[in-house]
């Protein structure tokens, strides 16, 4: 940054060293501070009438033109907002007329979660180790609830058909881990916590992509498919019967059994 400029002298003087070092020993120009994004004044005053209950799930947002006027802004930043509260599942956007068109307020939690994870899954800012031990903290607790949590039968019915599902001998690979990943948030959700069930769904990418990673060949899934379909039943067969001690230890032991066999170094 250029230092201020030594104040006029008259003509014929020239300045004296403690005015140069005066000019020398100033005060730093400070850089601007950045602008707020436009779009920032639509998404504060959204979450502002969510949490006071002026907007709730199911309302539609006002038009471009209103929130455009309304906050000063032009009617492209508006819909830069809406895009965002489209992405972390706030809304859900819809053409033409009727009440189902335009912004409308939804809850999808996990969306946005979901897709932040996978974003800093894909730049390795996330160890496998680290979403093995979160893994193992939030679903021994959920395993350790659900076993104690009043539970619907077409729940029950839909953990059973997953196993039965997953005990195809003919099934693949792939079409494996999406099921596994199922069974892991449908038997967490049982434990009736709303932030865990969202949690776990949005981590429900990033468990099916690091087990189907870890998996590198036909022969290592023969030998390990057996034993997880095993502890499958071993830990659905403990949250039935109510016990929850019995049910948050299986599935520690499953989660850490199957991380020991793909990532023996670790």
């Amino acid at each position: 940054m250029p230092l201020p400029e030594p104040a006029p002298q008259p003509a014929g003087k020239r300045p004296t060293s403690s005015q140069l070092a005066s000019a020398n020993n100033a005060a730093p120009i400070p850089a601007p501070l950045p602008s707020a994004r436009s779009y920032d004044a639509v998404l504060h005053s959204i979450e502002a009438d969510l949490r006071d209950g002026k907007i709730k799930v199911g309302d539609q947002l006002p038009g471009e033109r209103v929130l455009a006027a309304q906050h000063g802004i032009s009617r492209a930043s508006v819909r830069d907002a809406i895009r965002v509260l489209d992405a972390m599942g706030v809304v859900r956007t819809g053409v033409g007329s009727g009440p189902q068109s335009g912004a409308v307020v939804i809850a999808n939690p996990a969306a946005g979660l979901a897709s932040t994870l996978r974003l800093h899954m894909a730049t390795n800012h996330f160890p496998v180790a680290d979403i093995v031990q979160t893994r193992i903290m939030m679903e021994t607790w959920a395993a350790a609830e659900a076993a104690h949590q009043p539970r619907q039968t077409s729940q029950e019915e839909q953990l059973r058909t997953l196993l039965a599902q997953m005990a195809n001998p003919a099934l693949g690979r792939e079409e494996f881990h999406v099921l596994d990943a199922a069974f892991h948030v449908l038997l967490s959700s049982l434990a009736g916590n709303a932030v865990i069930t969202a949690m776990m769904e949005s981590l429900r990418s990033a468990i099916q992509s690091y087990v189907s990673a870890a998996i590198d060949s036909d022969g290592m899934w023969e030998n390990i498919v057996p034993e997880l379909r095993d502890q499958h039943d071993g830990i659905l067969a403990a949250v039935l019967a109510n016990d929850g001690g019995l049910a948050a230890a299986a599935l520690r032991h499953h989660i850490e059994w199957f991380h020991a066999q793909t990532h023996p170094m670790q």
